[in-house]
């Protein structure tokens, strides 16, 4: 173990938490900077998470989708970049992007996979300690096959994402009455209810509850199936009184793919496709002989055989606990960065690039990047992440000047509702980890 020694600190890799789109790009800058790195991925392979989602297809074209240098390096060895103009599925994103990424030998050596990790540290330190803390490394802690391991890191990157902690289906937060004992006919996020999952959902009563673009993207998916399968239903609940994040924008949005989502949406409710349950809170599930009876809490109540949950997603802030993060309490991002992405007060063109600036902690060195950064506000784009990587590598190779540099343009989100009461309208999108996406289904099925 070190103790004090800033200069052998220095020496150490930055570690970067998760192998996704995110955290490979930050394999990537760290290697451009000379920088070492280590990268620990539970999955057992690169994008474990995007792989969960791989059936459904991404609303950005792919230009929106890599990493600037990484593409340069990509293509400096003979990859051949995809339509900049096609929307890839997330199974696409991984084998034509990050599989080829991850094979560079500029990264290949760094990536460390089935590495879970449990705790950020500093070596040493706890929260209450203040002397020389700056001077320590850190210490990631993490489970694998052959057991514990700790790793000593200059500075630690976590781009772990959301992917793994959904929102619960209750309104307040927590799990609703019965959730957690009927997960057997719960499915958080977004099924393949056209391909591998149809086994589960045709014939059935489906219920969805979410008002933004994943639950979107599970209603369309069902109503596809339930139009081959007349004996399928869907029913979508939303917790508000108005489906306003999906009214769309049609063609203000840059991103015509985002936009098309709410059309469909908006089509299957006005024509009774799809049953609609407004102001719908979740308070209780309970078995009985109808499948499941899901009671909100005006006492209405609807009979069902399965349930999809799209709430949003949530940081898991238990890895850090001893260290002294700076967190906005209502969204939990770091605070320079929550005002920016509050969908409370925002709307979806008001999110500006972003990077060390805005993502630093008391914690000097360690940064939440990607979806975690956003804590649990939505609406992320993998652009907006390549550019958080680059600055905040920047910053830690000590180019101070580029690190406080923007270097990204950003198409405008104009897939937006309005909230009444809501300065600028309400945020649109939940994304699902990464960014945002459109159900994959059937053409003749739109």
């Amino acid at each position: 173990m070190l103790h004090g020694n800033s200069e052998a600190t220095e020496e150490l890799p930055v570690i970067v938490l998760g192998a996704g789109p995110i955290g490979l790009a930050a394999a990537v800058h760290l290697a451009d900077r000379g920088l070492p790195a280590v990268v620990l991925e539970a999955g057992a392979d690169v994008g474990a998470s995007v792989r969960e989602w791989g059936h459904v297809r991404l609303f950005s074209p792919w230009r929106y989708l890599m990493d600037p240098l990484a593409r340069r390096l990509l293509t400096g060895r003979g990859w051949e970049a995809p339509d900049p103009d096609g929307h890839p599925t997330g199974k696409e994103l991984v084998r034509d992007y990050l599989e080829p990424l991850a094979k560079l030998p500029e990264i290949a050596g760094s990536l460390r996979f089935g590495h879970v990790v449990t705790a950020v540290t500093r070596n040493g330190f706890d929260k209450l300690k203040s002397s020389g803390r700056d001077r320590e490394p850190f210490v990631v802690t993490a489970d694998t096959a052959s057991g514990q391991v700790k790793l000593l890191g200059r500075a630690v990157l976590d781009a772990t994402g959301t992917w793994s902690r959904p929102n619960p289906m209750g309104a307040g937060g927590v799990p609703a009455v019965g959730e957690e004992e009927n997960a057997p006919n719960i499915r958080y996020g977004i099924p393949d209810a056209v391909g591998a999952d149809r086994p589960r959902y045709e014939g059935k009563r489906t219920l969805v509850v979410g008002n933004g673009h994943s639950a979107v993207n599970a209603v369309l998916a069902l109503a596809a199936l339930a139009e081959a399968s007349p004996e399928t239903a869907v029913i979508w609940a939303i917790r508000g009184d108005t489906p306003h994040t999906v009214a769309g924008s049609g063609h203000t949005d840059d991103l015509p793919e985002r936009a098309r989502l709410g059309t469909r949406a908006r089509s299957l409710v006005d024509s009774s496709e799809v049953a609609h349950l407004t102001g719908f809170r979740v308070e209780r599930i309970a078995r009985d002989t109808r499948g499941l009876t899901v009671t909100s809490h005006d006492g209405r109540s609807v009979a069902v055989d399965e349930i999809v949950v799209a709430t949003g997603f949530r940081p898991e802030l238990g890895l850090t606990r001893e260290l002294r993060l700076e967190l906005d309490p209502v969204t939990e991002a770091p605070v320079r960065l929550a005002p920016l992405i509050d969908p409370n007060v925002h709307s979806c063109g008001s999110v500006k690039p972003h990077g060390q600036a805005e993502l630093s902690h008391p914690e000097r060195d360690y940064y939440t990047v990607g979806m975690k950064s956003y804590g649990r506000a939505p609406t992320f784009l993998l652009l907006t992440g390549y550019e958080q990587v680059r600055s905040i590598v920047a910053h830690v190779a000590g180019d101070l000047e580029s690190a406080s540099r923007v270097e990204l343009s950003l198409p405008p989100g104009g897939a937006c509702g309005t909230r009444p009461g809501v300065p600028g309208g309400a945020c649109c999108a939940t994304s699902v980890d990464l960014i945002e996406v459109e159900a994959s289904v059937p053409a003749g099925a739109r």
